[in-house]
């Protein structure tokens, strides 16, 4: 097993805040981006930040919203009103 995980989400207008806030919450992620889909690669953990991606787009956001931009993940998921977390558990 690996000890990276990953989110790819559609490379459009209205992913791009989603995108930023987990590029700014996660200093140690790899960004690749293609023409349809940013695949961000994190070591051990990923962390998307409902306040973050709030700030980024300058209204309130609710995490539910990032699955209308998922593509795919991989990892444990674990995630409440506040952060939506990817993690391997050991």
């Amino acid at each position: 097993m690996t000890d990276k995980v990953f989110i790819a989400l559609q490379n459009n207008e209205d992913a791009r805040p989603i995108i930023d806030a987990i590029l700014e919450d996660n200093p140690e992620a790899i960004c690749n981006r293609s023409p349809g889909m940013v695949k961000i690669d994190v070591p051990g953990r990923l962390v998307v930040r409902r306040e973050t991606v709030a700030d980024k787009l300058g209204r309130d956001f609710d995490l539910q919203e990032i699955h209308v931009h998922l593509i795919s993940m991989s990892g444990n998921l674990d995630e409440d009103e506040d952060e939506f977390v990817l993690h391997w558990r050991n």
